[in-house]
């Protein structure tokens, strides 16, 4: 059951998801990134972009943050990816949001399509354009809403599993389970 404040504020989030192209916060000096890994549990502060661009160095760091835990791969992320994860952070005024998977290499990505459900063979967590997320103190359904309202690319709803899945494929969405 959805309460009244929660059906309220995903009003608001939809009327400003709908109406701004881009980056939520395109006029912003800075966006930072306030992350926290619940695998490795290592938190990143990343001000990935200031002044009119991105910032390569803090770029570099989220790549590593958001590597395959599993065998320290590393793999360029998608900033489009970090844009979305900023407008969700920058829209429901969270502290920081958990990371459960980032990029996911080929060897894992084909192990856990073996041992779990709901796995794609060509996920975009292998091309660095997917991460699994929650942000504590915010309903699933509600952060569910806030992706979709921005439109910005696939979103995996998985209550039983409690997380959210973002990508910055064609905008899609989707229950797991069904």
């Amino acid at each position: 059951m959805v309460k009244r404040r929660e059906f309220l504020r995903f009003g608001l989030m939809m009327g400003i998801g709908l109406c701004m192209p881009g980056s939520l916060l395109a006029n912003v000096g800075e966006k930072t990134l306030y992350l926290y890994h619940l695998h490795t549990q290592e938190y990143i502060q990343a001000t990935f972009w200031a002044d009119g661009e991105y910032i390569d160095e803090e770029i570099e760091n989220l790549k590593y943050f958001l590597r395959d835990y599993r065998n320290d791969q590393i793999h360029a992320i998608d900033v489009a990816l970090l844009e979305y994860l900023y407008d969700l952070q920058s829209l429901l005024d969270a502290k920081e949001i958990h990371i459960i998977c980032g990029f996911r290499s080929k060897y894992t990505n084909n192990y856990l399509r073996h041992h779990t459900k709901g796995v794609a063979k060509n996920s975009y967590h292998t091309k660095g354009k997917a991460v699994d997320i929650r942000i504590p103190e915010v309903p699933l359904a509600t952060l569910k809403y806030a992706a979709l309202s921005l439109q910005r690319g696939g979103v995996g709803y998985y209550p039983r599993s409690d997380f959210l899945h973002i990508d910055t494929g064609a905008p899609r969405y989707w229950r797991f389970p069904k």
